[in-house]
Formats: C-alpha cells, sequence, structure tokens
C-alpha cells in the first residue's frame, strides 16, 4: 500500500484520512491551509505528521490526495514540485483530470477518487463513507489503486471518462441536494394548515424512508405510487388548484416535476398513452 497525503483538512479529507487509516492505509502526512484543521487531522490518525507547507506532503507521500476546495485544487496542482513515479488524485465531483496536468506533465501519475455521499460533518462523513460508490478517474496502476481503495471501503466504483463528470456530479444534486430542497418545499405546505418545519420533517420522514426503501428492493419505475402512477386526473387537478391558490411559488415545480413523472408511469406500466397525454395537456 502507498504512504498516503493529504492536502487538505477538511470534512471529505479528514473523514478519507480516518477511514483509511482504519482500514490499514499508511495515512503518513496533511498540511491545510489552517494549520489548526491539519493538526486535528493528525491528533487522530496516528503517525500521520502535520505540516505548515504543502510541499512537505508532496514530498513526503506516494499518493497524495488533493481534498480541497474545488476551486483551489487546480493552483495546489500548479505551484508544488511533484516527482516522477508519484500519485495525485483529487476528490472533486465535477472536475476531471485537466486540473492536474502540472502534476501529470512532471511525470506523476494523475487521477480522481470521489465518494459519491453527502458529507454534513466529519462524524456523519466517517459514518456514510463506507459502501459508498467513488467515481474514479485514473489508467494503470493508479486505477488499481483507487479500486482497491473503494473495496477496502466496502463500496463500489465507476470508472469515469474526461467527459463524464459534469453530468456525474449533475445528478448527484439531482438525487442529494434537490431532495433537501424538495422537503423544504414539503414542509413550506405543511405550514400553511400550522404545522411547523420539525414537526413536518419527523412527519415526513417514514414517508421518504419507505420510498428509498421501494428504490432499493423494487427499483424504477415500479417503485413509483401517487396520482401520476395511478392516472389520477381529478387529483392533479385538485393538487394544482389548491397551489395557484395558497402556494403560488410551488406550482411551475409540481408542473415540472409531473411532467418528468409520467414518463416513468408509462414505464410502471399501469397507465396509457392516452392517459398519459391527458395528464401532460393539464400540466402544461
Amino acid at each position: 500500500m502507498p504512504k498516503i497525503g493529504f492536502i487538505g483538512a477538511g470534512t471529505v479529507g479528514t473523514a478519507l484520512a480516518i477511514t483509511l487509516h482504519e482500514r490499514g492505509y499508511a495515512v503518513i502526512a496533511v498540511a491545510s491551509r489552517s494549520k489548526s484543521s491539519a493538526d486535528r487531522l493528525a491528533s487522530r490518525v496516528p503517525e500521520c505528521k502535520s505540516f505548515e507547507k504543502k510541499q512537505s506532503v508532496a514530498d513526503a507521500a506516494e499518493l497524495v490526495f488533493i481534498t480541497t476546495p474545488d476551486d483551489a485544487i487546480a493552483q495546489v496542482a500548479a505551484e508544488l514540485n511533484w516527482h516522477r513515479g508519484q500519485s495525485v488524485a483529487h476528490c472533486s465531483g465535477a472536475h476531471s483530470l485537466d486540473i492536474l496536468e502540472p502534476a501529470r506533465k512532471a511525470g506523476a501519475r494523475v487521477g480522481a477518487f470521489h465518494p459519491l455521499q453527502t458529507f454534513a460533518n466529519v462524524a456523519h462523513a466517517i459514518k456514510n463513507l463506507p459502501g459508498s460508490t467513488f467515481g474514479l478517474e485514473a489508467e494503470g496502476e493508479l486505477l488499481d489503486t483507487l479500486k482497491g481503495m473503494a473495496q477496502d471501503l466496502d463500496g463500489t466504483w465507476v470508472k469515469l471518462g474526461a467527459g463524464d463528470k459534469v453530468l456525474y456530479h449533475t445528478a448527484a444534486v439531482f438525487a442529494c441536494n434537490y431532495l433537501v430542497t424538495l422537503m423544504k418545499m414539503a414542509t413550506d405546505l405543511w405550514q400553511t394548515f400550522g404545522v411547523p418545519t420539525p414537526e413536518a420533517t419527523r412527519a415526513l420522514l417514514p414517508l421518504l424512508r419507505g420510498t428509498i426503501n421501494n428504490l432499493e428492493n423494487v427499483g424504477l419505475p415500479n417503485c413509483l405510487t401517487g396520482p401520476i402512477a395511478r392516472g389520477d386526473l381529478g387529483t392533479i387537478k385538485k393538487h394544482l388548484e389548491a397551489l395557484d391558490k395558497l402556494a403560488p411559488a410551488l406550482l411551475s415545480a409540481y408542473r415540472e416535476l409531473g411532467l418528468q413523472t409520467i414518463p416513468v408511469a408509462l414505464g410502471k406500466g399501469k397507465i396509457d398513452r392516452t392517459r398519459a397525454e391527458e395528464m401532460r395537456q393539464l400540466l402544461t
């Protein structure tokens, strides 16, 4: 296993360093914009040394993870001296390998290792990281190393090309970030009949968990339920009228999400194309 260093001791870098150490990897060096952050990470990983200078990590480690904010990755790659035979990887979901070009030109192997997971804080990140899917970009020996790392974290991996990264990350935004937005919209509707956000969230969470359970066990498109899956025009019309009257700011989102749901309902096979067109016209 390579000796690993981290440049960037935020949530992702700290969680990944700690979890890799727990799985037997030698995490030996860390530097960060804030020395106190690097010190905190090093204090949780025996044999890991905290450095003030990023170059010290690049000099010490065989595999360097750049886990800074995305906008800083290219600068870090450009300002350090890399050497042939070394490996350098970033953990960005949206960026490809072009931002590591200075390291590649210096003879280093370059890659990307993106945990497809949500990291609200370090404690939750450490809990959520094992079992995740990892988006990988690399070739040859480094790709094999990153595949093994994903497997050692009890995860699965998907190999991505340079042109895949942006839509891969966009999909994650839909599945994760916009799910939060949808819950915010739902809890806002509960406030119209006097239920505050914390109580509404608790009430809706079992429904959300049931939906995720159906996604996992039944799969798309058969897990779809609700009025569009049934072709229930009357209910959809009532929803539109109520939103228009009481929550007009949510009306356009309801219409668009409904239109996107019609093909899922058709795939499930519980409605025919005539009913699908009637719903499309109603939502349009």
